[in-house]
């Protein structure tokens, strides 16, 4: 088992599953283009996000970690026509690269990206006191995630499910001594997930075109 055989796989579930089409694929040339990092969910995993946000009725959906809205448009597809969808980008290059995407997708209407630090941007939301959200992304800076997970739990109903990208840190997770700011981030968010009784989760080990990694499912009970 190797990597190349995990994209092999990959491209044919896609292909025979049809989870990318014209303006996704443009999305991904855009980014490339513009010199953002390949660092975006694959298409099997975006339609996993779309699927998710779909089953669970979601009209209002928080992503942390815009970068050229790929991950975005698969979660706005799944938006009712009044639904919204609230990005957070650090980077004002790849907000801009994002909004192209999302107005080729003819998204714009549904999705508001803002700029700048998420911690900030979260802190900004709960001041503002906004609709809670039925559906939360977290795929931004890994050594930030315990934050922005505890920013999700303020920011939820009951009901909310709450997914987190790239957890398993192809296995480096098991590492309680590392020095890499990244793992120790997603060990301390766990740590939170496992202490809040309000949220129930697992988490699932993923193999495919992004190599080997997982996400972290939480559903807020109370």
């Amino acid at each position: 088992m190797n990597e190349e055989l995990w994209n092999r796989v990959d491209e044919f579930l896609s292909n025979k599953l049809g989870t990318s089409d014209p303006v996704l694929e443009a999305a991904l040339r855009a980014s490339a283009d513009a010199g953002l990092p390949a660092i975006q969910v694959s298409a099997n995993q975006g339609r996993l996000l779309q699927l998710l946000a779909q089953t669970q009725g979601a009209r209002r959906i928080l992503e942390m970690g815009t970068l050229g809205g790929y991950s975005t448009i698969w979660l706005a597809r799944a938006l009712p026509p009044e639904g919204c969808l609230i990005s957070l980008e650090l980077e004002a290059s790849y907000a801009e690269v994002a909004r192209k995407n999302l107005a080729r997708a003819n998204l714009e209407k549904l999705v508001t990206i803002r700029v700048g630090p998420a911690a900030d941007a979260l802190a900004q939301l709960f001041s503002e006191k906004t609709a809670p959200f039925d559906f939360v992304f977290i795929d931004a800076d890994k050594a930030g995630y315990p934050n922005y997970f505890a920013w999700a739990m303020k920011l939820s109903r009951p009901g909310t499910l709450i997914v987190a990208d790239n957890v398993v840190r192809k296995g480096a997770l098991l590492d309680s001594d590392s020095n890499d700011a990244n793992v120790q981030g997603m060990r301390r968010m766990l740590d939170i997930i496992a202490a809040d009784r309000r949220a129930s989760a697992t988490a699932i080990q993923t193999v495919g075109s992004k190599g080997y990694d997982g996400f972290v499912l939480a559903r807020v009970m109370a």
